[in-house]
């Protein structure tokens, strides 16, 4: 009932029985405008809530086994569908749309012509979109790759030797386990690949998958506890850890641990990794049902996990505290990337990107959550020989809520 209603009914009262009359309409109508106000907030864009109180109660409501769904999950994936040229569709103030129509991309790497590679993660894909824009193309179907869950094609690398070596490198499920494996682009052909390491575990939820060549030349990669929580402080299992390899898989000198490719210990689900101008390296860390985690990572460091999650006992010294945390709600980040001074930190299941100062080895102030809700599902932020920063959605990952166009990236200038 309108207001313009009740106010003419109202002024056909007696002046006493107007005034209770008026009363209990008004409760009347304030309660009815709450109910609706909450139906629209309820049905509305499938954001999680704000950081604080709410998105703490809901992060601790139960225990967390992967990349947790957002708000709105389970809604219908779409068909895997042709890549659009870049500029489909509007953006908000900031960003700009670089690729339309992708399914499930979980990585980017620039070639040394500043065209991209993407991989999607479900088909085994590698897609390739040029420097000036236009319509991405199949250059890669990867064989034996195998999705279920969290898994299937995941971290991209280009060789910092792409010009003369053409390699290109990929972090992905087979049948058997999680390998890394390299091959040769050339033009549009791209060899079989030849695997460089093999027999990781793999799971449906907590495999990993980012890799990144470092300023050192050698290949680092973030590798899960596939479910198993005793791998990541084992020391014989390349489970739950920080990877560092030379680019043919073997073990470079200065490791920290004889004969070993584990570089740090003591992760459950590593996915983002990047460096700052001064070559430290950072990474992101899912929790599991409390806190979520940006660490600066050492040689030999261990952070913790099983026995801790987020900020606790540093056991005499033995472990290492993370910098910066967040509920699981607020988070759940994938993908970094590192600008001048600033880290950008992608986020699943808080769908918002996190803007972290850096100020040598700490975080300077409190993070920043941008884009909050706007769009969706983010699995990685890169940054791009240009100077922005590119965010993939994840919203047809099967845990999000597509619209028109998802999966895409955006560039943030």
């Amino acid at each position: 009932m309108s207001a313009p209603v009740l106010a003419g009914r109202l002024g056909r009262a007696g002046p006493r029985r107007e005034g209770r009359e008026r009363i209990r309409r008004l409760i009347l109508l304030t309660t009815a405008l709450a109910v609706v106000g909450v139906g629209v907030v309820a049905c509305g864009g499938g954001s999680e809530p704000a950081a604080g109180a709410a998105a703490s109660t809901q992060a601790t409501a139960g225990p967390v086994t992967g990349e947790a769904a957002s708000p709105r999950s389970g809604a219908t994936r779409p068909g895997a569908s042709e890549a659009g040229a870049a500029g489909a569709g509007t953006a908000a103030p900031g960003l700009r749309i670089v690729v339309t129509g992708l399914a499930a991309p979980w990585d980017v790497a620039f070639l040394p012509s500043g065209e991209a590679l993407i991989s999607e993660r479900d088909s085994g894909r590698i897609i390739r979109l040029p420097a000036g824009g236009g319509r991405a193309t199949e250059v890669a179907r990867l064989p034996g790759v195998v999705h279920r869950g969290e898994s299937g094609l995941l971290g991209l690398a280009v060789s910092p030797s792409f010009a003369t070596d053409r390699l290109v490198y990929a972090y992905y499920t087979s049948a058997t386990d999680n390998r890394i494996v390299r091959f040769r682009l050339s033009g549009d052909r791209a060899e079989a690949p030849t695997p460089i390491l093999t027999g990781l575990a793999d799971a449906a939820v907590h495999n990993g998958g980012r890799i990144r060549f470092g300023p050192d030349g050698l290949l680092y990669a973030g590798v899960g506890d596939a479910g198993v929580r005793s791998r990541a402080q084992d020391r014989s299992s390349l489970n739950g850890k920080i990877l560092r390899m030379r680019p043919d898989g073997g073990v470079p000198p200065g490791n920290p641990f004889p004969s070993s490719l584990v570089y740090s210990l003591g992760h459950r689900n590593v996915q983002g990794l990047a460096w700052d101008s001064a070559g430290r390296l950072w990474a992101s860390e899912f929790g599991q049902d409390r806190l979520d985690e940006i660490n600066l990572i050492v040689p030999g460091g261990n952070y913790g996990w099983p026995g801790v999650e987020g900020t606790g006992d540093t056991d005499g010294g033995r472990l290492r505290n993370p910098l910066a945390t967040w509920t699981t709600a607020e988070a759940s980040p994938s993908g970094i990337a590192i600008r001048g001074d600033t880290l950008y930190v992608a986020a699943l299941r808080g769908q918002r990107l996190w803007e972290l100062d850096l100020a040598g080895t700490a975080v300077r102030g409190r993070p920043r959550a941008l884009f909050t809700g706007e769009l969706g599902r983010l699995r990685a932020a890169v940054a791009a020989p240009d100077g922005s920063v590119w965010l993939l959605t994840n919203n047809t990952d099967g845990r999000g809520a597509p619209k028109p166009g998802d999966d895409r990236i955006v560039a943030l200038r």
